[in-house]
């Protein structure tokens, strides 16, 4: 037996094993149990595993044959999906499509025989994409670390923040903030900003009405990650809309 979901249904999943023994019960008989879709949050892995429930992750799209990278029977490096599979290729590039080193923020690119020729009866299309190298640039904003492991930090439409210079990946400040235990959930956005050009601004959903202090939050981020990582703006919230699949619908965050 096989469980595939998202990360919204792993973290529901959770937060509610604790109370529920017959939960982890259930869960256990699974053969293997895989996170797509989006990033895993690392807190969220962590307390299934105190269950004896490791959840798998997996990264790919539909042009990519749904799978290129994931880990499977090796060590889990918490809020990564794994290298890349055997055959294919994945590099982490720039606005410009250069190469990154290890641990700088940029736009996954994959290359392999996993890789799609290309959209049906659209030429222009493919072209916006797929250059003529092969390589097929997939929108996701993703790091690779000195061990190869993609950490994907979500789309670059709505989860690559450009502040102050700076290129910050959404999905980071996200993970960082789900640590806090007063935090239920957290969708991070760029609202636009004159003088840094985006503002990193967090939408915060207080676990159990517990109280949520906006500046301690702020300061934790400074601290694990980087000052320029901060929120500028923390909005505490009842909920995040979501569509069907329990993704988070940023834009209507940002439309206000």
């Amino acid at each position: 037996t096989m469980l595939f979901g998202v990360p919204t249904m792993y973290h529901r999943l959770a937060e509610a094993i604790g109370t529920d023994p017959e939960l982890g019960e259930v869960l256990r008989r699974a053969r293997m149990t895989i996170s797509g879709s989006a990033g895993l949050a690392a807190r969220d892995a962590r307390i299934l595993r105190q269950h004896d429930i490791e959840v798998h992750q997996r990264y790919g799209l539909t042009e990519t044959l749904i799978n290129c990278a994931a880990r499977f029977g090796e060590p889990i490096v918490d809020g990564t999906v794994g290298p890349a599979l055997e055959g294919i290729e994945l590099r982490i590039v720039s606005e410009t499509r250069e190469t990154l080193g290890p641990a700088q923020i940029g736009e996954v690119a994959v290359r392999g025989d996993n890789v799609f020729p290309g959209y049906l009866d659209d030429l222009e299309a493919t072209a916006a994409v797929k250059d003529d190298d092969g390589w097929f640039y997939t929108g996701d904003v993703a790091e690779i670390d000195e061990s190869g492991n993609v950490r994907i930090h979500g789309r670059k439409s709505t989860d690559l923040i450009k502040s102050g210079g700076y290129k910050i990946g959404a999905g980071e400040v996200e993970a960082c903030l789900l640590e806090r235990e007063e935090v239920k959930e957290v969708a991070v956005v760029g609202m636009p900003d004159d003088d840094l050009g985006e503002r990193v601004v967090a939408f915060v959903v207080a676990r159990n009405d517990a109280p949520i202090h906006e500046q301690s939050l702020i300061d934790h981020v400074a601290r694990q990650l980087s000052p320029h990582k901060r929120p500028r703006q923390i909005n505490v919230v009842a909920g995040l809309p979501r569509n069907a699949m329990g993704k988070v619908q940023k834009k209507r965050l940002l439309d206000g």
